[in-house]
């Protein structure tokens, strides 16, 4: 009988010990279950994950406006369109037979590598963004001489379209050499 206790009295301890780790397993998922859903509906969050969309759509974009193949000069003028919108994507479009002339003339590749960028300004419910871009541009000439690099800075306006975040405008920003 003494055994048959003690076995009862093991079985109700790992019961009663099973329960609160079950309970203590649900307020935990609770508790986190609570902590998200309130991060989701934090402001700062979706503001900071929008302007990180834009750093990222604006870095890719401007690269692409400061790159393009003399091989391939059709495909990359098509690529600035898909990148632009608004007043740049109509000069753009407008000034597409100068560049496809120039380049093909020319022969000189250059490839785009954003170094850095900033966002300057997001306004999330107009759907309009600012940025600033260091861009480092390798120049290739037809010849096969060594390429050579420049650096420059940009100011882009960026605005949301249906299929994201797109250039409406890219100013060159002088740079200060005294």
């Amino acid at each position: 009988m003494k055994e048959t206790l003690s076995t009862v009295l093991k079985a109700l301890r790992g019961r009663a010990v099973g329960r609160i780790v079950l309970a203590v397993a649900v307020v935990f998922a609770a508790c986190g279950g609570w902590s998200y859903w309130r991060a989701s509906q934090d402001e700062a969050i979706n503001f900071g994950a929008e302007r990180d969309r834009v750093l990222e759509a604006g870095k890719q974009a401007v690269a692409v406006l400061n790159t393009i193949d003399s091989a391939q000069a059709e495909r990359d003028l098509r690529a600035w369109l898909e990148a632009s919108t608004g007043s740049l994507r109509t000069e753009l479009e407008r000034a597409r037979p100068q560049h496809l002339q120039r380049v093909q003339q020319m022969k000189t590749s250059t490839r785009g590598t954003v170094t850095d960028a900033a966002v300057t300004q997001l306004d999330t419910r107009a759907g309009t963004a600012r940025m600033i871009a260091m861009v480092r541009i390798e120049v290739t000439p037809a010849s096969g001489g060594g390429a050579t690099i420049e650096r420059k800075r940009f100011e882009a306006g960026l605005s949301r379209t249906s299929e994201g975040w797109k250039l409406q405008s890219l100013t060159a920003i002088p740079v200060n050499t005294s």
